[in-house]
């Protein structure tokens, strides 16, 4: 193993030889080696959609797209109006004039929907009559009572378009699916005044069959639509009214929106709180500039590389730069603290940069292949982001890696250095290394006592554990007086659910859906979906087919309440279906296929904890299987998508978990020579990971999407300073086969650089606490804490098992002490 060592020490001297000697042709050639990554940069895009969180083959995506494609969007942007009395002349004029504005000023609509156009259907002298709600606008309060009669004769308008208590109503957005080719911006211009009928009732704004000749419509134009419905409430505000927005194309929006932000914000905090450091550490701006230079660089060909690619940055990934910027400075670091050092005594930059290179180049090597492999173990998680976090994150470690090794020589040999030496150094190495010193004096002397109070934090953690549970309910993630957030549980509240999903029933048959029983069925499973309940989760509206069908056949049956029923006639169905179509409306297309074999239902959810909703979803596919057990249904939508992200992250983390910890323990004892004292290694690693998790437990601080990366990038980096301390402790240990001396010199000698890395990561990680979204700043603060609790392991735990593995007795450790002494 010492040769192997030898080995590797002289390649990295030799590494650091070339690079000084021939900097400029170093640079050149490293210049033509980022300069492609760079010119990708431009094209790093940003999806913060709950779909980005799934994989492109996950099951469950694919039912919803194969949805999408057959019966249009399911997402909308919901408007809610808060007044003391809709049925309001004032208020239906304000009403009317918000509706007409976002009709006509927003752009990329396929229908606008709000009690002004809802659809009314009535029969008048034997004849069926399909036309808008204020087809005929009131004047005088018996207008107003006719129509809120109307209103309340339709159960189909409440808790959809008007509240249980009259004080809330909505205008829903459906955007447009397709775009035509040849349609510009004014493709809103000409629509018909026919019928305008509601979004959840309306017809696709292409032909579902024929989509050659159209594009989807594109983020940056769904949300141009959005901040168009933006300009539109601005507008409109009014000291009588209170206007909410929200749905989960707006969710998704202001989510990319705060993700921008953090992530500028972060890259700022970063560079300024790393400098800082960097310039305490070094007292020269060269300590500052170089390793900010390099590591900038191995940030940039990173993204670069994303998007070539084709990945995108989504929530968890939009972590990755300030991430990058943090663990990529610990190699540069390393370096340079043994090169100041030296250069400082010497004043001789080639000697010193190449004897940096020997001492420290296979530790940095070490931790950089550890860290990745720590990185790469995300990659094995069912969450598309988080993937992209492992492959991507991996890929920058070792982009940092090699950008160090190639250009800090080259660098340090171009630029004019002078040796410094101050007082002030020599003042703050007194202050740190007493105190490491200390640290490794207690653990060689009390090993035991050491470990004994580890195992009762480790005990006490433990129970935690058990208290651990998943969670993923993204409006949480914002603060409790954000916008966005006070909509979506206002909307939730009042009119009972802000989310849509869908059920897809294949009757298998042509004109299925002329079946009286099946119709029944569906009509009783709509019911049924609206009483279930459990805690605080329930459906606020379940609607299908059979709404329209018995709106119809009251109308036909001179408007009874009596009538408002499945009629029992097949033939009669079809009848009254095809009269309905005759009228010129196209509100079938919303509800079926063009043959009547397949049904959609759609449901409206509160938002909610996705945990919670498991077993609601599990007692829907019970009953329809029931219900239905000759015919094929799916459920999807957004709820039944939240469910899957969380159990591919509960999966993900236990995989990822174990992975890493596998990968990294053979990384440890193939690094450092020795099964026994490898697998020791990993124990002050493991330790402050369950530590962390315990006191989440005890906290009840859940897991999500973001915590449970902890475990993984964690174990990466702290990783690191166990391989320092252990690349040390093993080579003093050769010199004198003292365990005491081996600890106290690995101390001495990389204890300093541990602290400062691990005071450079940690910080970079407690400046997510400044992030607009709250699971950020949480995993921020958990993962700062977790590395310093990692290094408090290396300085007492990782001491102490080596002391005990290597068999230091009472009596030798006191020789070893005394001798150190």
């Amino acid at each position: 193993m010492s040769s192997f060592r030898l080995t590797i020490e002289k390649w990295f001297k030799n590494i650091a030889f070339t690079g000084y000697h021939h900097p400029v042709k170093t640079c050149v050639i490293m210049f033509v080696v980022i300069l492609p990554t760079l010119f990708y940069l431009p094209k790093i895009t940003i999806d913060t959609s709950l779909e980005g969180m799934l994989q492109k083959n996950d099951p469950d995506l694919l039912v919803y797209n194969d949805f999408r494609k057959e019966f249009g969007r399911d997402e909308r942007i919901i408007v809610a109006i808060h007044t003391k009395n809709v049925y309001d002349l004032n208020f239906l004029r304000q009403l009317k004039a918000l509706h007409t504005d976002i009709k006509e000023n927003v752009p990329y609509v396929e229908e606008v929907t709000s009690l002004i156009n809802a659809r009314n259907i009535r029969g008048n002298d034997n004849q069926l009559i399909v036309e808008e709600l204020f087809e005929h606008w009131p004047e005088t309060p018996e207008d107003l009572l006719v129509l809120k009669n109307r209103i309340s004769e339709n159960p189909l308008y409440r808790n959809l378009l008007i509240s249980d208590d009259d004080t809330y109503t909505t205008i829903i957005i459906k955007t447009q699916v397709y775009l035509p080719n040849d349609k510009k911006e004014n493709n809103l211009d000409g629509f018909g005044e026919d019928i305008a009928m509601d979004a959840d009732l309306a017809k696709p704004s292409a032909n579902k069959n024929n989509t050659g000749n159209v594009d989807l419509i594109t983020e940056a134009q769904t949300n141009e639509a959005i901040k168009a419905v933006i300009d539109s409430i601005e507008t409109h505000k009014s000291p009588t009214i209170k206007i909410y927005l929200t749905g989960s194309p707006v969710l998704q929006y202001f989510l990319n929106a705060d993700t921008t932000h953090d992530m500028t914000l972060f890259m700022g905090l970063t560079i300024v709180t790393i400098s800082i450091f960097l310039y305490a550490i070094f007292l020269r701006m060269s300590g500052v500039v170089l390793p900010l230079l390099v590591v900038y660089l191995s940030l940039l060909s990173t993204i670069g590389i994303m998007a070539a690619t084709g990945a995108v940055l989504k929530l968890p990934t939009s972590i990755l730069p300030s991430f990058l910027l943090a663990v990529g400075m610990g190699d540069a670091v390393h370096i340079l603290a043994i090169f100041f050092q030296h250069f400082n005594k010497s004043n001789n930059k080639e000697a010193a940069i190449i004897y940096a290179f020997g001492h420290s180049g296979l530790a940095i090597l070490m931790t950089s292949i550890t860290t990745a492999g720590g990185l790469l173990s995300l990659s094995t998680a069912k969450i598309a982001p988080i993937i992209d976090l492992g492959i991507y994150g991996s890929i920058g470690v070792l982009i940092a890696f090699f950008y160090t090794i190639f250009l800090l020589p080259a660098l340090i040999a171009l630029i004019p250095l002078k040796p410094v030496i101050h007082k002030k150094t020599r003042v703050k190495v007194n202050i740190i290394d007493p105190l490491i010193t200390k640290a490794g004096t207690i653990a060689v002397k009390y090993p035991l006592r050491v470990l004994t109070v580890s195992l009762v934090i480790l005990f006490f953690a433990s129970i935690g554990l058990t208290r651990l549970r998943f969670a993923y309910n993204s409006t949480k993630w914002l603060p409790r007086d954000n916008p966005i957030r006070v909509a979506t549980e206002t909307i939730d509240k009042n009119m009972h659910g802000s989310m849509y999903s869908e059920i897809v029933i294949d009757t298998g048959k042509k004109n299925g859906l002329h079946d009286p029983v099946t119709l029944k069925k569906l009509d009783q499973s709509t019911a049924y979906l609206e009483n279930l309940k459990s805690g605080d989760i329930y459906i606020g509206k379940a609607w299908s087919v059979t709404a329209i069908l018995k709106e119809i056949n009251r109308a036909l049956n001179n408007n009874e309440k009596v009538s408002y029923a499945i009629p029992g006639d097949e033939y009669l169905i079809s009848q009254e279906f095809l009269l309905f179509e005759n009228r010129g409306s196209t509100d079938l297309e919303y509800f079926t296929d063009e043959q009547f074999k397949k049904a959609r239902l759609t449901m409206i959810f509160p938002l909610n904890d996705a945990f919670l909703y498991m077993d609601f979803l599990d007692s829907i596919n019970h009953y329809f299987q029931e219900t239905f057990p000759d015919a094929k249904y799916v459920l999807t939508g957004m709820i039944p998508l939240f469910c899957r992200t969380l159990v591919n992250t509960a999966t993900s983390m236990a995989r990822s978990y174990i992975v890493a910890f596998i990968v990294i323990s053979i990384l440890m004892i193939l690094l450092i020579g020795d099964i026994k004292l490898g697998i020791l290694s990993m124990i002050p690693n493991l330790l402050p990971i369950a530590v962390i998790l315990g006191i989440m437990g005890w906290l009840k601080i859940y897991l999500g999407p973001f915590n449970m990366l902890i475990g993984s990038i964690a174990i990466g980096l702290a990783v690191d300073d166990t391989i320092h301390f252990m690349h040390n402790f093993r080579k003093y240990y050769e010199i004198k086969n003292d365990p005491v001396f081996a600890v106290m010199e690995a101390l001495n000698t990389a204890g300093h650089a541990m602290l400062i890395t691990t005071c450079v990561l940690s910080t970079g990680f407690f400046i997510f606490i400044f992030a607009s979204m709250n699971n950020i700043s949480t995993f921020g603060m958990l993962t700062g804490f977790t590395l310093i609790l990692a290094l408090l392991a290396d300085f007492f735990v990782a001491p102490a098992l080596m002391v005990l593995a290597t068999g230091g007795n009472n009596k030798r450790r006191k020789k070893g002490m005394q001798k150190n002494a």
